[in-house]
């Protein structure tokens, strides 16, 4: 075999490895030896010791040996085949469900086995279902195993037996050196942890000593090793990228201090001292002559959009156009409502544009945006289509962008004019946890509203249970008879708009009876948007009392009067799901409350989730509870986005590396940038071009 590198060396170059196995091998994403020697086990089986009948406990796995003393099928709700096997010390069972003839016959009296399997308690003592066994032949049988078995993640119709095979092959070809360490000495070794190819032997075959309860944890320093080299080229990649956008041209766009102060004269409010803080930091970014790329990470009501319009002001006041994008239309039409109040009485014009919009009123539109009438242009992802000519885009602002697929955000960013890349200004409500920001976020710079605007009140956040349900229906007869204003939530049933519109619709129904005084609105995802348009203008305008809503009002509804919010089974939500809503309350000055209507009986996760909502009203306490529970591909909805698809490494567990591994990218970029790029194959290969969007 000659001596080619591992990740480039196919899997079918391992012994009985065919096209029928190389298949299934894919579905795991193995496809090179170098793939087989990440794949690392879940868990171990200990085989390195015998355990004496006499003393298995149950629940626990064992290797036992002893004769057969008898081989019987029996007979009683399952037809099974019953082996009893004694050693010096007691007699157990061996309890096969699926057997033939043939194993019936081999498995006969005084024949000699060594069993691996779990102890369970059974009809007539304790047993094993379905042991692995071997026959003890001759006078010197098969020693014990030297090292833990590993347990690997499988897929359909690939055993673990032939994994451990295929393992056992790859740590051979290891021993050729053909696996480069890429991380030079000095940036690997600083934690005591072991080199590469040492940390992945002991992973696949850890001594019988080993501490199974610090591996479980992944806390061993052969798994931080590898979890330390995977965070890093996440990291690397995502630099790599910044590196890559930073070279290209954009357009300086200085501060126009007129029309901001003509701006700043029509608020009704004063900035907060945050606000100014992180328009300075968005300004001092426009005015340079390469691409913008900053987060805006600010809680429910911090203000962020005032940011925004300071930062599209600079790019108008240079003669270029700006472009806002929301994931949903409400929340789109939200901005398109504060941008025509504060920047119509300017001069300046806003055009609008959804995949909704059709015929002439859409060509209006589009000419606007490409003879650059319009200034600023508020839409969804229609934005990003092809069609879509913009005169001189400058600025690029994108409100929830993990809502938006990975190639939607750079279809956005490929719309500059003559070679030039529009600054980029990211705007997310929903707290990202330090954690997940150093990660995921590393090709961004991140500013932080973190002050409120004054006259905002704590939403005071209760949990009722559903067979209350009275009692709630009461509170909001009495807030809205006292001329306050009221949401209802209806969660998500299933992954239905049928389903949760139906649902949104009976409970509806149901509080027109329940209320009749009261003036009750319905808004879902199955209306049509000039129907939701209108409920929600009515909402607004104090003409409706209560409004009965799925969470398409997650983002984007600004109501001051509105000061009781009650949300329907919310252990179907996630914890930021559940802040963005209850941030939908507590926008005036009157005192607010939010209600958790739970269904019984409630999982331990939903229970935690309760309390921490009731607990707190910090975004970024809730973000990180959040990260704990559900981890980080759901909490940045990138699970189906390839991002963060981290095999090894955990963002919760391994936080406390994440100075380093930034301080090693670098080191890395600058001083040994091959192994930099030879790190992201490893680890990333073609998921580069979804982390890159």
């Amino acid at each position: 075999m000659t001596e080619q590198a591992l990740d480039q060396t196919p899997v079918t170059r391992l012994r009985g490895v065919g096209t029928q196995l190389q298949a299934r091998l894919t579905k795991l994403g193995i496809a090179t030896v170098q793939d087989v020697l990440f794949h690392l086990p879940l868990r171990y089986m200990d085989r390195t010791r015998l355990t004496p009948i006499g003393a298995m406990q149950p629940n626990t796995e064992v290797v036992i040996e002893g004769t057969v003393r008898a081989c019987d099928v029996a007979f009683g709700r399952r037809r099974s085949l019953v082996c009893k096997l004694q050693d010096d010390t007691g007699t157990t069972s061996l309890r096969f469900f699926h057997f033939s003839q043939a194993q019936k016959n081999n498995l006969r009296p005084g024949t000699r086995l060594r069993c691996f399997g779990e102890v369970r308690p059974g009809r007539a003592g304790l047993e094993l279902y379905h042991p692995e066994y071997q026959f003890l032949d001759g006078p010197a049988p098969a020693p014990l195993e030297q090292s833990l078995t590993p347990v690997y993640p499988a897929t359909e119709g690939l055993a673990q037996q032939r994994l451990r095979t295929i393992a056992g092959q790859a740590l051979e070809m290891l021993a050729e050196g053909r696996l480069p360490d890429l991380l030079p000495a000095e940036l690997a070794g600083g934690h005591r942890r072991p080199d590469l190819i040492a940390a992945l032997r002991y992973l696949h075959r850890p001594p019988r000593d080993a501490d199974l309860d610090l591996i479980a944890r992944g806390e061993h320093p052969a798994q931080q090793r590898l979890a330390f080299e995977e965070l890093l080229a996440h990291h690397l990649s995502l630099q790599r990228l910044r590196r890559q956008i930073r070279q290209l041209p954009a357009l300086p766009l200085r501060r126009d201090k007129t029309l901001e102060a003509d701006f700043l004269a029509t608020l009704p409010f004063a900035l907060t001292g945050a606000q100014r803080r992180v328009a300075d930091e968005v300004a001092q970014d426009l005015a340079r002559p390469l691409p913008m790329l900053r987060l805006v990470q600010g809680d429910v009501g911090s203000g962020k959009t005032v940011v925004a319009a300071l930062a599209a002001l600079s790019a108008i006041g240079n003669g270029a156009q700006a472009a806002v994008m929301a994931p949903t239309e409400i929340l789109a039409g939200q901005h398109r409502h504060n941008f025509e109040t504060w920047l119509a009485p300017l001069g300046l014009r806003i055009a609008w544009l959804t995949g909704r919009l059709r015929g002439k009123a859409r060509e209006m539109q589009m000419a606007a945006i490409a003879d650059g009438s319009a200034n600023l242009i508020v839409g969804t992802h229609a934005l990003f289509q092809e069609g879509v000519i913009f005169h001189n885009l400058g600025l690029t602002i994108i409100d929830e962008q993990h809502r938006f697929g990975v190639h939607q955000r750079l279809a956005l960013r490929q719309k500059g004019k003559d070679g030039t890349v529009p600054h980029q200004l990211i705007m997310t409500a929903t707290p990202i946890p330090r954690t997940l920001a150093m990660s995921a976020y590393a090709d961004l710079d991140v500013s932080v509203i973190d002050e409120l605007p004054p006259g905002r009140t704590p939403v005071n956040t209760v949990a009722i249970s559903d067979q209350r349900r009275g009692d709630v229906v009461e509170r909001v007869r009495t807030a809205c008879t006292a001329g306050r204003q009221a949401y209802w939530v209806c969660t998500l049933i299933e992954e239905s708009d049928v389903l949760e519109a139906q649902a949104a619709e009976a409970t509806a129904d149901e509080l027109h009876l329940l209320l009749p005084g009261l003036r009750i609105g319905l808004v879902h995802g199955r209306l049509k948007p000039p129907q939701k348009e209108k409920v929600m203008a009515l909402f607004k305008a104090g003409e409706l009392d209560l409004l009965v809503a799925t969470t398409v009002i997650e983002v984007g509804v600004d109501v001051p009067n509105a000061s009781l919010m009650v949300i329907e089974n919310p252990e179907r939500l996630g914890l930021a799901q559940l802040h963005q809503l209850r941030g939908r309350v507590g926008r005036g000055s009157a005192e607010s409350h939010c209600v958790l209507l739970y269904g019984t009986p409630l999982s331990r996760q939903s229970r935690e989730r309760i309390r921490t909502m009731r607990q707190t009203n910090d975004g970024f306490a809730i973000a990180e509870k959040d990260l704990a529970l559900r981890g980080p591909g759901e909490v940045l909805g990138t699970r189906q986005t390839g991002e963060l698809d981290l095999r090894i490494a955990d963002l919760q567990r391994d936080a406390h590396l994440l100075g380093s591994v930034k301080e090693a990218a670098t080191r890395l970029l600058s001083e040994h940038p091959q192994r930099a790029a030879a790190l992201i194959r490893r680890w990333i290969g073609d998921k580069e071009r979804f982390v890159q969007a």
